[in-house]
């Protein structure tokens, strides 16, 4: 098979099966039905004319008749005067009219037979019309009756497309609603375990921290420098501490203990 068949091809069946995708029964099923009333309104106006020839044929034959009669009633008329060669020329006259009704008379059954027939075709073309009629509606009902039923079905089960949309938008709400509250629920046991604490909080203890360190630095370092001196004084101290020599750098218990010496 050459390329060009098989490309032919391969569109033939695509462009098949995106008809058959977009052919809705009922539509077509309308068009079937309006192409059929056409039809019959074509059928029926040939009943009309056939007929209307007829007729008209008819009042043809009538008008020769006439004439006929009166070519008769003429020749008559000649005989009784006398006019042999009238009577003769009226009665010639006569044979021409009767070839002609003749002619037309045989017309007219022609034109007759077929009018019969057509509308014979009529009454069968309008019996087949008024029941594909009944069916075309038979088969719309079932059809949308079937469509609504897969819907429902398909959106009962979850599988149609637009219920496949919405089923995954809720997969995925309902997973950022559980990645939130993981994420949430291991931040507060970071917090509950001081890993993860607030920086403001983290500021503010840095800064307490510094504060006690510089009291209990200074303090050691106040109270290493009373032992050193207690160490180094003489033993006239009480005196001393008495005259108030020294007495800004004694610690509380040394003065506790110089003033129980002087009591």
């Amino acid at each position: 098979m050459s390329l060009m068949k098989r490309m032919s091809l391969i569109f033939r069946a695509k462009a098949n099966k995106a008809i058959d995708r977009a052919e809705d029964p009922r539509e077509t099923l309308d068009y079937s039905y309006q192409r059929q009333i056409e039809l019959l309104s074509k059928v029926r106006r040939g009943v009309a004319d056939v007929a209307t020839s007829r007729k008209r044929v008819e009042l043809q034959v009538n008008q020769l008749q006439q004439q006929a009669d009166k070519l008769q009633d003429q020749a008559q008329k000649a005989i009784q005067v006398g006019r042999e060669d009238l009577a003769r020329e009226a009665l010639t006259r006569k044979s021409g009219l009767g070839q002609q009704i003749a002619d037309l008379q045989t017309q007219h059954a022609q034109l007759q037979g077929e009018e019969e027939k057509l509308v014979l075709a009529q009454q069968r073309l309008q019996a087949k019309v008024e029941s594909f009629r009944t069916r075309k509606e038979t088969i719309k009902a079932t059809y949308t009756a079937a469509e609504a039923q897969t819907r429902i079905n398909e959106a009962m089960s979850g599988i149609g497309e637009e219920m496949g949309d919405v089923g995954m938008a809720i997969q995925r709400a309902e997973d950022k609603t559980a990645q939130m509250q993981a994420r949430a629920g291991a931040i507060d046991e970071l917090l509950a375990s001081g890993a993860l604490d607030d920086a403001s909080s983290l500021n503010r203890g840095d800064d307490i921290a510094r504060e006690l360190d510089a009291l209990s630095s200074g303090a050691d370092v106040e109270a290493e420098l009373a032992a050193l001196k207690g160490l180094s004084a003489p033993s006239n101290a009480p005196q001393a501490i008495e005259g108030g020599a020294g007495a800004d750098i004694l610690t509380p218990e040394q003065r506790k203990q110089a003033e129980g010496g002087q009591a």
